[in-house]
């Protein structure tokens, strides 16, 4: 991944909340990135980090096994800000038994008041609400430190050392319901850390541009296109930047959408004007598949079968060097195992999904990029709404929605109850609303009645989710008769369905995709 001359490091406790910090960073044109709390600080010290934040964490510095902090990051001369756990952590180290069980723990909203001007603090009023979420207390400040903050549960709200930059808040300035959280968090990266906040679309685009050159030099670049968003980004920067070098492979797998791969291939030409090839490699994918229930070896599968698609449909394929991803930076952290609470949920496609023995070395443009970012970027190079605006798909397609084995029999059944929902929620202008939609076809069977017969048929789930950026999500509050006419309509129009149901899980627990 690469890093920016000015940027922040952030240390993952555990936190179910670590996301939104760099979020909120982000949000303030500030580039960061999430490393877990005992990554190699040799392989991410360079460039040295403007500012580290430590995150909160489920745990009590006092347990046993609990995540600990690298004595050598107090010796570095980088500001650091201490959040929750990150607050207990930088007190338990400088003054060994300061932290201990609370006899009231604080859950929710307080109210701060500040107690001493502090550069932390800065343009926020003397009482504002916070949100907390701790069962530890600190009883005693190091003699170095500064209370500069208080709640009505906690004589240690917030903390500042006399003489180094070293700071922590017990609360959570990264969620919305800290009034002034984003004004701290700005306060700590622009005024302490000394940072600009000049990390932006255009700024992006022109530094992608500058090293995607330099590392691409003459050689040439194979782009893999799903049709989806982040691949369509990718495959724009890129042309943006090699021209002639670059050749964009689409390739249809049999898990595409219905229509999508002539539709999306007519746009890809005549609305974006990419040097793209359309590869038909259903029936070998769908082949591969068969007998194949378990998501992990699908994706894996369907991963190695690309590569031997290029190597085999590709002219000439020796003079590629590289092979261009739309891995997005949720992928990254979701596909990255830290130590405690914060551990591998899945191997996404684009992370863990492909071939160790590659020919082709992966350049990810957009890998340091959340989703809403991404889409502001495409719309800044120019790529129309059409594309902008369509929803995630995974680059496994419907083999991962046809939950256990893949049949052509099953994705015909998906493929058409899902253009009945996506269809339905342009029609009733809901589809810009929602964050994610998608139909999954369950491996259950249910008994049905359809006039005076009998039947025993599939069962097909919609999902439907709101969100920012995909790290989490809440499932969207669809109005029952709009949820009523497509069930309606997926029953009486696709054979072999006989049942559908409404998935209300938000994530986490549950996450987006089914498999």
């Amino acid at each position: 991944m690469s890093r920016h001359n000015e940027w922040i490091l952030i240390l993952d406790y555990g936190s179910q909340l670590t996301q939104l910090i760099a979020r909120r960073l982000r949000e303030l044109n500030i580039y960061c990135e999430i490393h877990p709390y005992n990554v190699d600080l040799a392989q991410v010290i360079t460039p040295q980090p403007s500012g580290i934040i430590l995150s909160g964490g489920p745990m009590s510095v006092n347990d046993d096994g609990a995540p600990q902090l690298q004595p050598e990051i107090l010796e570095f001369k980088t500001p650091i800000l201490g959040i929750c756990y990150g607050l207990q952590l930088l007190s338990h180290n400088l003054n060994p038994g300061s932290v201990e069980r609370a006899q009231k723990r604080e859950y929710g909203r307080a109210h701060l008041l500040i107690d001493n001007g502090s550069d932390l603090l800065k343009d926020i009023p003397q009482e504002s609400v916070v949100w907390m979420s701790h069962g530890d207390k600190i009883k005693d400040v190091d003699s170095n430190f500064v209370i500069i903050g208080h709640t009505k549960n906690a004589h240690v709200a917030a903390i500042k050392h006399r003489f180094k930059p070293i700071f922590g808040v017990q609360f959570h300035p990264e969620v919305v319901h800290t009034e002034f959280g984003t004004q701290l968090l700005s306060n700590f990266a622009l005024d302490i850390c000394g940072l600009v906040g000049d990390w932006t679309a255009s700024s992006f685009i022109d530094e992608q541009t500058k090293a995607i050159q330099t590392i691409v030099g003459d050689n040439k670049v194979l782009c893999a296109l799903s049709g989806g968003v982040d691949s369509t980004v990718v495959a724009t920067l890129l042309n943006k930047a090699l021209g002639e070098q670059l050749l964009c492979v689409f390739v249809n797998n049999g898990l595409l959408r219905k229509d999508e791969f002539s539709d999306v291939l007519r746009l890809y030409k005549e609305e974006l004007h990419l040097p793209v090839k359309g590869i038909d490699a259903s029936e070998l994918f769908l082949d591969r598949l068969t007998g194949i229930s378990d998501p992990e070896k699908k994706r894996k599968i369907i991963g190695k079968t690309f590569i031997d698609v290029f190597d085999k449909e590709v002219k000439n394929i020796d003079s590629f060097k590289y092979l261009a991803q739309g891995t997005l930076y949720p992928d990254v952290i979701e596909s990255v195992s830290f130590k405690g609470p914060s551990a591998t949920i899945k191997s996404h496609h684009n992370v863990g999904g492909l071939p160790d023995k590659m020919r082709l070395k992966l350049i990810e443009p957009v890998r340091e990029l959340f989703k809403d970012e991404v889409r502001i970027v495409g719309r800044a190079l120019g790529i129309p709404d059409l594309f902008i605006d369509r929803h995630p798909f995974p680059g496994p397609g419907l083999g991962i929605r046809v939950l256990g084995e893949v049949s052509r029999e099953k994705l015909h059944i998906l493929r058409e109850s899902d253009a009945i929902f996506i269809q339905s929620l342009h029609e009733s202008g809901l589809y810009n609303k929602i964050w994610q939609a998608l139909a999954v076809l369950l491996p259950v069977k249910s008994v049905g009645v359809m006039g005076d017969e009998r039947t025993y048929e599939s069962t097909i789930a919609l999902r439907a989710v709101t969100s920012t950026d995909g790290m989490t999500a809440d499932w969207a509050r669809l109005p029952y008769e709009f949820l009523a006419e497509v069930s309606n309509r997926i029953i009486n129009e696709v054979n072999g369905v006989n049942r559908v149901v409404y998935d209300i899980s938000s994530k986490p627990p549950a996450t987006i995709e089914w498999e």
